[in-house]
């Protein structure tokens, strides 16, 4: 649903109160409603934090920032604050830590959420501060929430065992027959990049600034499986000259020869998704790739990643009006018409879907379907301010972290917008990330052969991080 947050104070409390029953809904969707306590209990891989941790953490986050700091209610177990700091524990020790049962947990998220509830009855959304100017507080932690519903989503994909997850009932994916063309051209200029009007835009977000980018051209779609898999079976992955220095050194140390849970099954391909395995499908865009994986096969096409700037523009920019959109189709939330999110499959969905999403330069699915590796760095915008923790963006910019854009089948429609940075380590491949790659606007490209020369390639890598938990 659409929060608007200028109607009245009681319409804004309905409409927080139901998107607060949903969030918790999907949590427990993904937990307590299809796993035992052991399943729970248990940590599926060192990448991740044990089931029952994610639950409660988000419980603990609530009751900090909607009860403590907006409330101000007295701390119901502050004893428990430090178990569920994300800063403090690494998710491979998380196990180690004296953990609320699944009972116990629930039973707390309960108590959390009635007082939450009792409380958002007098809450004010205006001149009562900026953390709850236009409901801020409420977005801080409903995103939050759908944020580690996407972190429970990989570890049920990282998980062995029995299926537990419906994967049947998917919705009708919007096509048309129009022939797309590989790639559109964005034309050079200055446009806005990041925003100052979003109400629940997070800090990284901020503040919207005036960008030169030349032009460019961009992939219409994402990189598809079947065109990832050219990669693979032309030997990619042992070809020293389509990989950066930190890229190859990853590649020889990790032994990788192929993209997360792809598995060579004879002369062809399948893959194990959420504990089936199924065949591999060529036309959906490639998923679980690192992105060191990413950038070599952007290189192997004589092409290259898109930086942060290029990615938003081209998903946001309205060059005819000289506009801003929220969404590449204009300022709505997304449906069912325009995108993969909010976890309606458990896929992305093949490429060239949603043409009522694409973006005024003629791109699809930039929105939804999977993460998008960008060639960036992550840091703060100019004139960037921490608000309303450090922890959240600050404590990760200049480090060894990569930014993806855009959102994935598994990320709600709240935590998804055109100005929406997520970042992580370019090793990472649990997470549901792909890519489209681009290139300068310049004559015709190079052929093969005569790219395969450059072998001194720059690093461009330096990137790390946790943004979903």
């Amino acid at each position: 649903m659409t929060i608007d947050v200028t109607a009245a104070p009681d319409v804004v409390r309905e409409q927080l109160a139901q998107e607060l029953a949903r969030v918790r809904e999907r949590s427990r969707g993904l937990t307590t409603a299809i796993l035992d306590d052991g399943e729970l209990l248990a940590q599926h891989s060192k990448l991740m934090s044990p089931l029952v941790w994610d639950l409660a953490h988000v419980g603990n986050y609530e009751e900090l920032w909607l009860l403590r700091e907006a409330a101000g209610i007295e701390p119901m177990r502050p004893e428990i604050d430090d178990i569920y700091d994300a800063f403090e524990h690494p998710r491979s020790t998380r196990p180690t830590l004296p953990l609320l049962s699944p009972a116990e947990s629930t039973g707390y998220l309960d108590l959390v959420r009635r007082k939450v509830l009792d409380s958002l009855q007098t809450a004010r959304f205006e001149g009562a501060g900026r953390l709850h100017e236009g409901g801020f507080v409420y977005g801080l932690v409903l995103q939050h929430e759908h944020q580690h519903s996407e972190t429970m989503l990989a570890t049920h994909q990282l998980r062995r065992g029995q299926p537990v997850l419906g994967l049947d009932a998917e919705p009708p994916v919007p096509r048309d027959q129009v022939p797309l063309p590989a790639e559109v051209r964005v034309p050079g200029g200055s446009f806005v990049m990041g925003t100052d009007d979003d109400p629940w835009a997070y800090d990284n977000e901020r503040p919207a600034y005036e960008v030169h980018v030349p032009e460019f051209w961009i992939d219409t779609t994402p990189v598809s499986v079947g065109a990832y898999r050219a990669f693979v079976e032309s030997g990619g992955y042992d070809d020293e000259r389509w990989w950066s220095r930190r890229g190859w050194e990853w590649r020889c140390r990790s032994g990788k020869r192929a993209p997360a849970f792809w598995i060579a099954d004879g002369d062809g391909w399948s893959r194990r998704r959420f504990a089936r395995i199924e065949p591999l499908p060529d036309d959906e865009p490639v998923q679980h790739v690192c992105w060191f994986e990413a950038d070599a096969y952007a290189r192997w096409a004589g092409r290259r990643l898109p930086t942060e700037a290029e990615w938003e523009k081209a998903a946001s920019w309205d060059e005819a009006t000289g506009t801003k959109r929220r969404f590449p189709w204009g300022d709505t939330l997304p449906t069912d018409q325009e995108a993969n999110v909010g976890e309606r499959r458990y896929r992305p969905t093949p490429v060239g879907s949603y043409p009522a999403g694409a973006a005024p330069c003629g791109a699809r699915q930039l929105i939804g379907d999977v993460w998008e590796w960008t060639s960036s760095d992550f840091h703060g915008h100019p004139g960037f301010c921490t608000f309303p923790y450090a922890e959240y963006s600050e404590v990760f910019f200049g480090g060894d972290y990569k930014v993806l854009r855009g959102g994935s089948w598994a990320t709600d429609s709240l935590a998804t917008r055109a100005t929406f940075r997520n970042w992580d380590h370019p090793i990472r491949r649990q997470i549901f990330a792909g890519f489209r790659t681009a290139r300068d606007a310049r004559p015709a490209r190079r052929d093969r052969a005569d790219r395969a020369d450059r072998t001194d390639h720059p690093d461009r890598s330096a990137g790390a991080g946790e943004s979903t938990g």
